[in-house]
């Protein structure tokens, strides 16, 4: 099967470069609209039979375009949530964004019990809450899913997950209001076969299946 993991459109505390983790969180930007507004015509080649999104507002908005072009429902699922900042949240200073990202690039780098501070939760709890939404869209039988959820996550999660994408990738490489990674595999082993980082628009989502470029291995 393939999983489409995709960041949701620009928010306010996007472009303040703040983290902003708590729910509900803030709406999208009128450009965060916009680039929702992209997402069915990019993405309708690729055959999306579901769509799920995180328990804050600006997954769920970003994903309601392509419901509605779809006639899919938007299945919300706390485990798609961004990683708790703790005692960082709303901050935008460098080194407290550093301080964040490495600790949940540091959960697939040897440091799996790390702790967000003001948190109680390592790798186990938060990666694995994704995992079991995973699990549940597997089961589902579809072919192709769409998960709607946030930068952080997605990269920690991809690089904890998927054997073809390496820590320092992920930590080289964000992903971009809408950008997107697409998946192949089954739950416990996954490839990506493709790395937006860019916000998608314009022209078509390329299939994955015949896009040779992009399922060379991840890695710098």
């Amino acid at each position: 099967m393939r999983l489409v993991l995709i960041r949701h459109g620009q928010t306010p505390s996007n472009v303040d470069h703040l983290l902003d983790t708590a729910e509900p969180g803030p709406d999208l930007t009128d450009l965060g609209r916009q680039q929702a507004l992209a997402l069915p015509a990019t993405l309708r080649p690729v055959g999306i039979e579901a769509i799920y999104a995180s328990t804050l507002v600006r997954t769920q908005q970003t994903a309601d375009p392509l419901a509605r072009a779809l006639g899919l429902d938007v299945q919300v699922r706390r485990g798609l949530r961004e990683i708790t900042a703790g005692d960082l949240e709303m901050a935008g200073d460098e080194e407290s964004v550093r301080t964040y990202l490495s600790i949940v690039l540091g959960w697939a780098d040897g440091a799996p019990h790390a702790r967000m501070p003001g948190t109680d939760e390592g790798a186990a709890a938060v990666l694995g809450r994704f995992d079991e939404v995973v699990e549940e869209v597997a089961g589902t039988g579809v072919e192709v899913a769409a998960l709607f959820s946030h930068g952080a996550m997605i990269r920690a999660w991809a690089a904890a997950r998927c054997h073809n994408v390496t820590v320092d990738f992920a930590a080289q490489n964000a992903v971009s209001n809408t950008g997107a990674l697409v998946l192949s595999g089954r739950p416990g082993r996954w490839r990506a076969e493709h790395w937006q980082e860019q916000a998608l628009g314009g022209a078509p989502l390329e299939d994955p299946a015949t896009d040779g470029a992009a399922a060379e291995p991840l890695h710098h």
